[in-house]
């Protein structure tokens, strides 16, 4: 999916809102594959959406979705006929994002994280974290640090700030202070990031994450023969 050691920062400030067709909301783009792809063509797209009114979500032939609550008190989902209630903040939810989905808002505008991948092209993880977590990405593996609440510092190596560190639910404690590290297309020191600011790393390598709020983890790899 991507060759080499690469580590790239992508602020928020730095996203263009697009409008929805139906002017039901706005989606700001934080990182696609293939470079530059649109909605027709992407592999993998991963975006925070402003919903701002009732209404359906646009249908994607052949697309799995990954959508989590970022702000809001929610949405109250209808998925193919089943209902699918949002209504808990940095819960990732997968469903199909070619089937027929309405929502109704619960109480107001929301902002939802999404991640949006060809099932036949593409494996996506998604997982919302807290504290401190050390991430190993393998070659050809694309990782994805977005801080939804609060700061979040990422660091090459695999030095931790002291407390606990916890993916898909497993908690655990985690060891000294984040250290500086060196290596092809990593920074000098820790990377801090924003509300909403990511990092997007292609390649091999250790990393230590740190958040006293959430952020989100994202990996994604192009399946075999793809």
């Amino acid at each position: 999916m991507a060759g080499g050691n690469e580590i790239r920062i992508l602020r928020a400030g730095d996203r263009a809102a697009v409008a929805w067709k139906n002017a039901g909301g706005v989606t700001r783009e934080i990182a696609a594959w293939p470079e530059g792809a649109g909605l027709a063509d992407f592999g993998w797209r991963i975006s925070l959406a402003e919903v701002a009114a009732d209404g359906p979500f646009s249908g994607f032939p052949g697309v799995d979705r990954t959508l989590t609550l970022a702000e809001g008190a929610g949405m109250d989902l209808t998925v193919a006929g089943a209902r699918r209630l949002v209504d808990e903040r940095y819960a990732p939810q997968d469903f199909p994002g070619d089937a027929p989905t309405d929502c109704r808002l619960l109480d107001g505008p929301v902002v939802n994280f999404n991640v949006m991948y060809r099932r036949d092209r593409v494996r996506a993880r998604t997982a919302v974290v807290r504290g401190t977590l050390a991430l190993t990405t393998e070659p050809g593996e694309t990782l994805l640090v977005v801080a939804l609440l609060g700061p979040a510092e990422l660091q090459a190596g695999t030095g931790l700030v002291a407390g606990t560190e916890r993916e898909g639910g497993t908690e655990r404690e985690a060891g000294p202070g984040l250290e500086a590290g060196t290596g092809p297309g990593t920074a000098s020191g820790p990377v801090v990031l924003g509300p909403y600011d990511a990092v997007r790393i292609s390649g091999a390598g250790t990393w230590s994450l740190g958040t006293r709020g959430h952020a989100a983890v994202v990996r994604l790899a192009a399946r075999p023969g793809r």
